[in-house]
């Protein structure tokens, strides 16, 4: 049988639908990254097999130092790298660790049955871990996939991380002249780079019957009818199952980009009742200390009626003018003040009926009300001053009467 070679367009859609499946699972599933930032990691994941076709996205378990497993986004495949003008591939694992990808995400080169991990390296460990200055200097979220494995590469291509593991013993040499080279040194680089493999598409292998005579080889010419049917059954299932992924993508990810508008929204609302909260917090402290102001005001009434409570029956034949009186020259000042700018008031009413009814000239009119204006504005200047005193001397009467209590 003929196997379809795989086109980069249907593997750009499988790693799509996979990466919006796999980040957009709850629940027991549910990958451990932050739902903020599932949508980053999803476009650097598709970024990166968009330029490194040879790294493919899957989930795994990775295994902490502590014993602890989780399931992790890993990208698995090679990294290409150019050695003496010719290019190479590494094998590693690049791990989405959880805090991925504000932190940086681990990588691990993973050497073949035939390879073993250069010793020393200066920046890779013996178990495989790679210390390369981008993991070290990671600014989220302007540090990506792509650049990492671009650096990996100049950094491989400087220097192998790999050797070729050394063969079994050779039988003995029968010309004891012989010496091997430096390209036979099974530890030299360019025996480690002759342990990779180039990238590459294989072409499509056909199912060639040889003939004994030694012509041509050509493909075989008669096929099984079932197998034949099972293969298109299986291919219309694939196209099928194929339209339906797309279909079904496009509907999460409109509802995956619904869900991040929603998410605003609601995080905008969430700013303006914590602003609204703020208001109504300094709009309560403020009416409770005017609340206090008023209690110490009644409080100050209350012990006025107390006092001037026996006078009420000596004064029944006294005229009401005569029953209050200011308690200070402050008060004394500020009643005949507001009497006087009434009176003034009073009269000005007056002059402008008169006016009205044409009793007095204009011209007296306006100078009578030029003058009365001006002694207006001096009692109100003078209440005004006065009222200030008096607030202030009632401060320091409550601050006095506070500490009296305390």
């Amino acid at each position: 049988m003929v196997s379809p070679p795989i086109h980069a367009a249907a593997n750009a859609q499988y790693t799509q639908q996979f990466l919006s499946n796999v980040l957009s699972q709850r629940g027991p599933l549910a990958l451990p990254y932050a739902e903020d930032a599932k949508w980053l990691i999803r476009q650097q994941l598709l970024g990166l097999v968009e330029n490194y076709p040879s790294l493919q996205p899957k989930t795994a378990t990775f295994t902490h130092n502590d014993g602890r497993t989780v399931n992790l986004l890993q990208a698995e495949g090679t990294v290409p790298m150019v050695y003496q003008g010719v290019v190479y591939n590494i094998p590693v694992v690049i791990w989405l660790m959880d805090s991925y990808p504000r932190h940086p995400p681990c990588v691990y080169v993973t050497p073949t049955r035939d390879m073993i991990i250069k010793r020393p390296h200066s920046h890779v460990n013996p178990s495989g871990l790679v210390s390369h200055p981008y993991l070290h200097n990671w600014i989220y979220p302007s540090s990506n996939l792509v650049d990492l494995v671009r650096n990996l590469s100049d950094l491989f291509g400087r220097d192998p991380p790999l050797y070729a593991r050394p063969q079994r013993p050779s039988p003995p040499n029968p010309n004891p002249d012989h010496r091997p080279s430096s390209s036979e040194n099974s530890n030299s680089p360019l025996s480690l780079l002759s342990s990779f493999v180039r990238p590459g598409i294989p072409p499509p292998r056909l199912n060639y019957s040889l003939s004994p005579y030694g012509h041509r080889p050509t493909t075989a010419a008669t096929e099984d009818p079932n197998e034949v049917f099972r293969r298109n059954s299986i291919n219309k299932l694939m196209e099928k199952l194929h339209v339906d992924g797309e279909v079904l993508r496009k509907t999460r990810e409109a509802e995956m980009e619904g869900l991040f508008n929603l998410q605003a929204v609601l995080r905008q609302r969430d700013e303006n009742l914590s602003k609204e909260l703020m208001k109504f917090q300094e709009e309560k402290e403020g009416l409770e200390q005017q609340l206090q102001m008023i209690l110490m005001d009644t409080d100050v009434l209350e012990s006025w009626l107390r006092e001037n409570e026996g006078r009420v029956n000596k004064a029944k034949n006294v005229e009401v003018e005569g029953i209050f009186e200011p308690c200070d020259a402050l008060s004394k000042q500020m009643l005949e003040c507001t009497a006087s700018d009434l009176a003034i008031e009073d009269v000005i009413y007056s002059l402008d009926k008169v006016v009205q009814e044409g009793s007095i000239p204009i011209d007296q009119y306006l100078r009578s009300i030029r003058s009365l204006s001006r002694e207006q504005f001096f009692h109100r200047a003078t209440a005004a001053k006065v009222r200030a005193a008096q607030m202030q001397a009632q401060v320091t009467s409550m601050a006095a009467r506070a500490s009296k209590y305390m």
